[in-house]
C-alpha cells in the first residue's frame, strides 16, 4: 500500500501525518540542511539531500520489511530546502526505518546533461547501509519497484556499537608488511572450514593464521555495497552466470556490503564490519580499505538509475562539454568528477565516517590519477582533492596509498603527489623485479634500483623509501604460482574470448605451460617462488603481498579473474597443508624482516662518493667489482647492520641470480671484526634448507665461494664469533 503525503506548509511547527492505515503515526518537522544523509538527533531522523537542479524531491519510506508497503512525502522547496539541499525531520520513527528518494527535473543528457525521472527511485550518496543485498547472488524481491530493474534501499541504523577502547595502532608505515585480500574470496571455499564463510566473521576466525603469518596490515578490497550481478556474461565452458566478484563498481561509498555479514538482517553488517576491525585491532593488525572513488556503478549513458546520475548528472560526472557524453577515465562508462567543490566534500565526508565510526587505518585508493583531473578531464598540476586528502586533520595518522595511474594511460607512478603523506603503488617494482626473474636482459641496474628503496622516484623532498609500497603480485593479474607457471593469459571463463587481462604480463613459466609432472620444472618454480619472495620481503620500501601466494594459490592462469565466485577465485586452504614448506619460508622471511630494521630504513642510502655510502655495497662475482651490463644476469649486495636504524643490526649479503640456466658465483665480503658468516637462506634449497634459524646456517669459510643456483637467492647473516663458538 503507498499512501502520499502532501509536504508540509508551515515554519518548524509539528505537524502529524498518518503513515499507513494501520495506528502508526510520527511527526514531520522540516529539518536542518547538515549533515547530509540520514541522522538521528533527539528529534527525530533528519534527511539532508543535495540536489541543485531538481525540481521537486519526495523522500519515500518504507514500512514494513519487503519494501511493498511504503508512504512518499513531497519536500517543499520554501519549508524544506536551504540552498541547494532538500531536507526535512521525521519525528518518532522506529529504530529501524528504510528508505528512498523520487527527484524530478529536466531530463536532457544531450544539454544540460542531466537524467532526472520521477519514476525511479534513489539512493542516498550518503547512506550507511543499504537493504536488498543481503544474499549474495539472489535476485532481491524489491526489483519490482526500481524502474531500473535494480533494487535496493537506504537503511538508517542505530550507532550503539561498544567498541571497548578501541584505538588506532599506528604502525609506522616503514614497519607494515601488508596483505591484500577479498572478504569473500578469503573463506569462501569449503576449506577454510570456518563458521561463516565469505563473510567479516568468516576474517575474524582466520586472525590466527593472519597472525601466525606476520602481516601487519590487511588491504580489503572494496567492502563498500555493490551489485554483484551486473554482470551480464556467462562462462563459456561451464555456461554458468559470471557477477562482479571483485567489487570495483560502487553503488555506495558509506555501506558495508550487506552480503558480507553473517547475519545482515536490520543493517547488522555495520556492527559486524566494527566487530571484525576491532578484533583485527586486538591482534595488532591494521585494516587498510581499498576505495573506489573513480567511478560509480551506473555506467555510462545506458547504465542504471541508481543515486547519482538522477540526483545531479552534470555535478557528480565528467562530461564532455560539448557532446554532454560521458567521459571515461576509468574504464567503467563514467568518471566521477572528484575536483568540484561538492564532490570533494562527498569524498572527505566518506573517509572521516570510515576512519571516526568504523575505525579503519587507512585507504588504498583505486585509479586514484583520476582525483587528479578537473572538470574537464585536464590534468591539474596541484590537484586540490589530493591535497586535501594529504592534508586533513582527520586524516593525518591514516595511511593513504595511491594507485598512481588510471585506465586512459595516465601513469603517475613516483609524480603522484609532491606530499609525502601519499604512499604509492610502485608498478616499476612490480615490472622490474618480473622481468629479472624471467631471465631477461637489461635488468640488473634497473633491480639494485628497486631493492634499494626505488631513490629514481621517491628521493625527492620529504619523501622515504616507504613511500614506495612494493608488490609483485596483486589482485588484478597473476597469482605468484602462475606468474611462474604461464606464458600466456587464459581468460576464456571470463565469457569474453580471452580480450580481458593484461597481455603485458612478464612472466615466465619455468618450462611448461600450466600444471606439469614434470619434477625439474615443479621444482625451478618454487625455487622463482621463493625468490621472488625474498626480493620483495628484503628490498627497502613496504611489501604488499596477495592472500594465498604464501601458499602457493592458482588461478589456473586467469589474469583478470574478477568475475569468477569460483575455486579460481577462492582460497583453497588445502594448499596451506599440501605446501605447508612454502608457508613456513614466507612466515620466517616475514619474521626475518620484522627482525631486522636495516631492511626497514627509515632514510634512503647515501648516494654514491658519499663518505658513508658503505651502508650498501653492490657488487658482481667479487667484492668491489660491479657489472650493470645489459647482459649481466647476476647481482650482489652487502647491507651494514652496524648504521641501521640507530642501533647495531647484523649484515647481510645478498645473492641473487637471474640466469635460467647457468650457476652464478659469487665471493662474499669479508664478515666484520669477531664475526662470522652463516648461510640463512638459499631458495634453490630443499626445505627446511631453504630458510634456516639465524643461529644455525652453516658457517662459511671466511674466504670462501659461494654457488648460487638459476633463478635463486642465497642469503648469508653476520652474527658475532661466540655465537659460532657455542655451535
Amino acid at each position: 500500500m503507498l499512501r502520499l503525503l502532501t509536504g508540509p506548509d508551515h515554519n518548524d511547527s509539528d505537524t502529524c501525518f498518518l503513515l499507513n492505515s494501520m495506528t502508526q503515526q510520527f511527526r514531520n518537522k522540516s529539518g536542518r540542511p547538515m549533515p547530509l544523509g540520514a541522522t538521528r538527533t533527539p528529534d527525530g531522523i533528519n534527511f539532508a539531500l543535495f540536489s541543485r537542479h531538481a525540481e521537486t524531491v519526495t523522500l519515500v519510506v518504507f514500512t514494513d520489511a519487503t519494501g511493498a508497503q511504503r508512504t512518499e512525502i513531497p519536500l517543499h522547496r520554501i519549508h524544506n530546502k536551504t540552498g541547494d539541499i532538500w531536507h526535512i525531520m521525521l519525528c518518532d520513527a522506529g529504530p529501524v526505518l528504510s528508505y528512498a528518494y523520487r527527484v524530478s527535473g529536466p531530463h536532457d543528457p544531450a544539454g544540460g546533461g542531466h537524467y532526472y525521472n520521477q519514476a525511479a527511485l534513489l539512493l542516498d550518496p550518503y547512506a550507511k547501509s543499504l537493504v536488498g543485498g543481503e544474499e549474495w547472488g539472489l535476485v532481491a524481491g524489491l526489483d519490482k519497484i526500481r524502474t531500473s530493474g535494480f533494487a535496493r534501499r537506504c537503511l538508517v541504523v542505530e550507532n550503539d556499537f561498544d567498541w571497548e577502547g578501541d584505538r588506532p595502532l599506528n604502525i609506522p608505515l616503514k614497519d607494515s608488511i601488508i596483505y591484500e585480500m577479498h572478504v569473500r574470496g578469503f573463506t569462501r571455499h569449503p576449506s577454510a572450514e570456518v563458521r561463516h564463510p565469505g563473510t567479516f566473521a568468516g576474517v575474524i576466525e582466520k586472525i590466527p593464521y593472519l597472525r601466525s603469518l606476520g602481516i601487519t596490515a590487511v588491504e580489503l578490497m572494496p567492502v563498500t555495497d555493490f551489485n554483484e550481478l551486473e554482470n551480464i556474461r556467462r562462462n563459456p565452458l561451464t555456461k554458468k552466470p559470471l557477477v562482479n566478484f571483485w567489487g570495483y563498481s560502487p553503488i555506495s561509498f558509506f555501506a558495508p556490503k550487506a552480503a558480507y555479514a553473517a547475519a545482515p538482517a536490520n543493517g547488522n553488517q555495520v556492527r559486524e564490519f566494527k566487530q571484525m576491525v576491532k578484533s583485527l585491532h586486538r591482534a595488532g593488525i591494521e585494516v587498510i580499505l581499498d576505495v573506489v572513488f573513480n567511478h560509480t556503478a551506473e555506467g555510462g549513458a545506458d547504465g542504471p538509475l541508481i543515486s547519482f546520475r538522477g540526483l545531479d548528472n552534470s555535478i557528480y560526472y565528467l562530461l564532455d562539454p560539448w557532446t554532454r557524453e560521458f567521459l571515461n577515465f576509468s574504464g567503467c562508462g563514467n568518471t566521477l568528477n572528484c575536483n568540484h567543490p561538492l564532490v570533494r566534500q562527498m569524498i572527505i565526508d566518506c573517509l572521516h565516517y570510515w576512519v571516526a565510526e568504523m575505525h579503519v587505518d587507512g585507504f588504498r585508493f583505486d585509479l586514484a590519477s583520476i582525483l587528479g583531473r578537473d572538470r574537464h578531464g585536464e590534468v591539474l598540476s596541484n590537484p586540490p582533492m589530493v591535497e586535501i586528502i594529504a592534508e586533513d586533520p582527520v586524516l593525518a595518522h591514516t595511511k593513504i596509498i595511491a594507485e598512481a595511474w588510471d585506465a586512459a594511460g595516465l601513469y603517475q607512478v613516483g609524480s603522484f603527489s609532491a606530499s609525502a603523506r601519499w604512499a604509492e603503488w610502485n608498478g616499476h617494482f612490480r615490472d622490474d623485479v618480473r622481468a629479472f626473474l624471467c631471465g631477461r636482459e637489461n635488468t640488473v641496474a634497473t633491480l639494485a634500483t628497486r631493492i634499494a628503496g626505488s631513490a629514481d622516484l621517491y628521493q625527492r623532498g620529504d619523501h622515504r623509501p616507504c613511500n614506495s609500497i612494493n608488490y609483485i603480485t596483486s589482485h588484478d593479474g597473476f597469482t605468484l604460482y602462475d606468474l611462474v607457471s604461464y606464458n600466456e593469459k587464459h581468460n576464456l571463463e571470463n565469457g569474453e574470448n580471452n580480450r580481458d587481462g593484461f597481455d603485458h604480463n612478464i612472466s615466465w613459466n619455468s618450462g611448461a605451460e600450466g600444471e606439469t609432472n614434470d619434477p625439474a620444472v615443479s621444482g625451478l618454480r618454487q625455487c622463482r617462488i621463493r625468490t621472488l619472495a625474498t626480493i620483495l620481503l628484503l628490498s627497502q620500501g613496504v611489501p604488499m603481498l596477495v592472500a594465498g601466494d604464501e601458499f602457493g594459490r592458482t588461478q589456473q592462469g586467469n589474469n583478470n579473474a574478477y568475475c569468477q565466485d569460483n575455486p579460481i577465485s577462492w582460497l583453497d586452504w588445502q594448499l596451506a597443508t599440501r605446501h605447508h614448506h612454502l608457508l613456513r619460508f614466507f612466515q620466517s622471511l616475514i619474521a626475518l624482516r620484522k627482525n631486522h630494521p636495516v631492511f626497514r630504513r627509515a632514510d634512503f642510502f647515501p648516494r654514491p662518493g658519499r663518505a658513508t655510502a658503505e651502508e650498501i655495497q653492490w657488487q658482481a662475482a667479487l667484492p668491489g667489482e660491479q657489472d650493470w651490463s645489459p647482459t649481466a644476469h647476476s647481482l650482489a649486495f652487502f647491507l651494514n647492520g652496524a648504521i641501521a636504524g640507530g642501533r647495531r643490526d647484523d649484515d647481510f649479503f645478498v645473492m641473487l641470480n637471474g640466469h635460467r640456466l647457468a650457476d652464478a658465483s659469487f665471493t662474499p665480503p669479508l664478515p666484520g671484526k669477531n664475526r662470522i658468516w652463516r648461510q640463512l637462506i638459499d631458495t634453490a634449497a630443499a626445505s627446511p634448507l631453504d630458510i634456516v634459524p639465524e643461529d644455525e646456517g652453516a658457517i662459511l669459510p671466511r674466504k670462501s665461494t659461494v654457488k648460487v643456483a638459476p633463478m635463486a637467492a642465497v642469503v648469508l647473516i653476520s652474527k658475532p664469533t661466540t655465537a659460532g663458538r657455542r655451535k
